[in-house]
């Protein structure tokens, strides 16, 4: 059945909320962590996912877009849905999709979605549901769900068609996830969207933690694979902690991540400093500064917004040390596709404009069109298919020699970042 296209959609919460009480109410089955911002989120629905399971709770976790799989956004125990339990959850829940249907509410592609999700926790059961936003956070169909512990991840600007055109406005929408007598754990923000946040948490009379005041990164080092932390949570200080992760924007999707878990567990105790550790040396966050080849080394990053990339870049800076990067560069035609590539320009020594395979992807020529006035023609190279863009920068790396420092950076949409995990076999394929 015909349910339209993920990003083409009516804002309103009536349809999901309709659909969910045909089913009995799923989201109301089990606590919620509920995640909203511009960029970190699904970083930081996986750094909560592997604290929780680390203490022996039985986890779902939602998160939007996918790499790979439709069946990677909802997962149990840290394993997507398998192909015949979607198929399951699926045939349970449409007859009632038919029912909404049939009262005029036309249910959603990403509605859906999400209630399959909630339907298949709430049947599992789980202990507890870590839940990602797929858009903005007022109306977003995940907003059914009332959020024990809320977290708002670093906005920036993005999707200003559907959210606004600046932070306050956009912030405005995030903070919708907020509810009465919810913590909300506030990563750090530019001043307009903490002001935003901080005045929509009074009006709720939501507890409010904020990062660098009541917790934060403390310390934080290069190590091998990615980095040594000391974080200061709500309840404690954990020390000696390793994420297998790059860049700074993760160690504070980390620290959000522990606050959040703290925040749910009640009490005044600090988490055990051990499974804290044990927690993080095992996490993961694929499509996000993931190392998918080694010589030469070829990292993969889903950055498609100027926060994201911004941090992408540091973090490749940080952790990597290139003499020179060759870049791989598709993008979705609605992003701001000049500023990405004006900050991609002092990093790339050249770049290989291309395509993904979705249709809303700008082809290779029209993203050539608009790279060629910022690196200059020479710089440039234009190929219709991911696969050969890949083949062609590993070619010009290679040509630089074994030992000459050159990298591969693959970057510029989510659906990039999936694609070319698909096709250089990092997803275990």
């Amino acid at each position: 059945m015909e349910r339209g296209v993920e990003w083409d959609f009516e804002p309103t919460l009536d349809r999901i909320a309709a659909l969910l009480d045909l089913l009995g109410s799923p989201q109301r089955a089990y606590p919620v962590i509920h995640i909203a911002g511009t960029n970190g989120k699904t970083s930081t629905a996986r750094l909560t996912e592997v604290l929780l399971r680390e203490r022996n709770l039985r986890v779902g976790r939602f998160t939007s877009p996918h790499l790979v799989s439709m069946r990677e956004r909802i997962t149990v125990d840290g394993e997507p849905l398998s192909e015949e339990r979607f198929a399951q959850v699926y045939e349970e829940i449409i007859p009632y999709v038919e029912l909404a249907d049939g009262q005029g509410r036309r249910i959603q592609f990403f509605e859906l979605l999400t209630a399959m999700a909630f339907a298949a926790f709430a049947d599992t059961p789980v202990d507890v549901a870590v839940i990602e936003t797929g858009m903005g956070g007022s109306w977003d169909a995940t907003n059914v769900a009332d959020g024990t512990v809320c977290v708002i991840t670093p906005i920036s600007l993005d999707h200003t068609d559907r959210l606004g055109p600046d932070i306050p406005s956009i912030a405005g929408e995030k903070a919708g996830i907020i509810k009465p007598g919810a913590t909300a754990i506030l990563a750090q923000q530019e001043l307009a969207a903490a002001e935003v946040l901080m005045r929509r948490s009074a009006e709720v009379g939501a507890v409010v933690a904020r990062e660098g005041l009541e917790f934060g990164v403390m310390s934080r080092e290069v190590a091998i694979g990615g980095q040594l932390l000391t974080l200061r949570g709500l309840k404690g200080v954990y020390d000696e902690v390793y994420l297998p992760l790059y860049g700074a924007h993760q160690a504070s999707n980390a620290v959000c991540a522990l606050a959040a878990v703290e925040a749910l567990t009640g009490g005044d105790d600090p988490l055990d400093a051990d499974l804290v550790r044990q927690a993080f040396a095992q996490a993961s966050s694929p499509g996000r500064m993931e190392v998918v080849r080694r010589t030469p080394t070829v990292v993969i990053d889903a950055a498609h917004n100027p926060g994201g990339l911004q941090a992408t870049l540091e973090g490749l800076h940080e952790a990597f040390d290139f003499a020179k990067v060759v870049g791989v560069v598709a993008v979705m035609r609605d992003k701001d596709v000049e500023a990405l590539l004006e900050l991609l320009e002092p990093v790339l020594e050249e770049v290989v404009v291309t395509r993904n395979s979705s249709p809303r992807s700008l082809t290779a020529d029209e993203l050539a069109d608009l790279a060629v006035p910022i690196f200059g023609e020479e710089r440039v190279h234009v190929e219709d298919r991911l696969d050969d863009a890949i083949d062609k920068a590993i070619g010009i790396a290679d040509a630089e020699g074994e030992f000459s420092g050159t990298g591969v950076l693959i970057t510029g949409s989510v659906v990039t970042a999936g694609d070319a995990r698909r096709l250089l076999k990092a997803d275990g394929s």
